[in-house]
């Protein structure tokens, strides 16, 4: 799986934040006040190393980490894993000798499969009371939820007021003759938003209906790809590449990215179309430094990191109270119900819907 997660925005947006974050987290440290307890020195100065494994679209401007580093004396290493099931494969395969401290970025579709592994350490986080217990894995304690990226239907809005043909607003449009061969989605082979989206499709129909809603979407024109890039950035023409199809699988953040000097996006997710996905973060088991580790997920889960999220990695923050930029209100509203599936019916059924859906679309 190597499609990339986000939506990459234009402008200068996250630059502005980043530069604003950066002078005020060096206002604090310069203040002497500190957010983090400082580390004692690891093997003769220059403070812990924690390495955090986490996936391709990790974006954290290298300040916020510096900025953490002097507060606390724990310098992140980050090592980039592909995507969710990239990651989660090679946490498993390397479980008896983890390949880093902290892992970020396995979600709830994989979550299951990672703790049914042993992959991750018993750990909660004094700052996980501040909103991510929300999102929590039931009955689990090792790990700790740091972001939202629920999967959706994007449509261009544009294209549609442009052709004078009303927007679909659900599933059941996309099966109509008039959206004949205007949608495309990612392989949940090979794709994680294309995963998400087969889920959606799971949660909505069953077990029983969700292959004949595939076989009516193929009937109808639908085209599947490789991944994220290629659906969003090639296929999609609400994005900047202007491809032929006005409706694609993104995130509900996406809009967001597409927003103009007017403030206001040409496109929209369809809320009713809308899967879960949470991202966590633990400390890996067999891990040489558990305690440091564990300070390196309470970074992740604070005020400071979260702050940063939604600029850099267009996701929504799992702690409450955390500002989103004022253009999401109109133009990225997080779901207010989106589907889902539990861990266990996920990690029982993903491999045989996914050999299904292959059978059913490639065949």
């Amino acid at each position: 799986m190597t499609s990339p997660r986000r939506v990459r925005p234009s402008g200068g947006g996250p630059a502005r934040l980043r530069t604003g974050l950066a002078l005020g987290l060096t206002a604090i440290v310069a203040s002497g006040c500190t957010l983090f307890a400082a580390e004692e020195p690891q093997g003769g100065g220059g403070g812990a190393v924690v390495k955090l494994v986490t996936h391709e679209s990790f974006s954290v401007p290298q300040e916020i980490l510096d900025a953490f580093a002097q507060q606390s004396g724990i310098r992140i290493e980050v090592l980039k894993e592909g995507d969710a099931g990239a990651l989660t494969n090679k946490l498993v395969l390397t479980k008896a000798n983890p390949i880093a401290d902290v892992a970020y970025g396995v979600d709830s579709t994989f979550a299951s499969r990672a703790l049914d592994e042993g992959v991750f350490a018993p750990y909660t986080s004094p700052e996980g009371d501040r909103g991510a217990q929300r999102f929590a894995v039931d009955g689990s304690q090792g790990l700790s939820a740091v972001d939202l990226g629920d999967v959706c239907v994007n449509v261009d809005s544009a294209w549609f007021a442009e052709k004078g043909l009303p927007e679909p607003t659900g599933y059941e449009d996309l099966l109509k003759p008039e959206y004949k061969d205007l949608t495309v989605v990612e392989n949940p082979a090979t794709s994680s938003p294309g995963l998400a989206f087969l889920l959606g499709t799971v949660a909505e129909y069953g077990e029983q209906g969700w292959a004949d809603y595939w076989t009516k979407l193929k009937g109808n024109g639908v085209k599947a790809v490789a991944g994220w890039t290629e659906a969003y950035s090639q296929e999609f023409s609400g994005s900047a590449g202007k491809g032929p199809r006005p409706i694609a699988v993104s995130y509900a953040s996406s809009p967001a990215a597409e927003v103009g000097a007017d403030g206001v996006a040409p496109t929209k997710a369809l809320l009713d179309t809308c899967y879960r996905q949470v991202e966590y973060a633990g400390v890996l088991a067999g891990g040489a430094q558990p305690e440091t580790a564990g300070k390196v997920v309470d970074f992740l889960l604070s005020q400071q990191f979260q702050a940063i999220l939604a600029e850099n990695m267009y996701v929504y923050p799992a702690r409450e109270g955390v500002e989103l930029p004022a253009t999401w209100a109109t133009a990225a509203p997080l779901p207010a119900e989106p589907a889902s599936l539990p861990g266990e019916t996920v990690q029982a059924g993903r491999e045989r819907w996914v050999e299904q859906w292959r059978g059913l679309l490639e065949g």
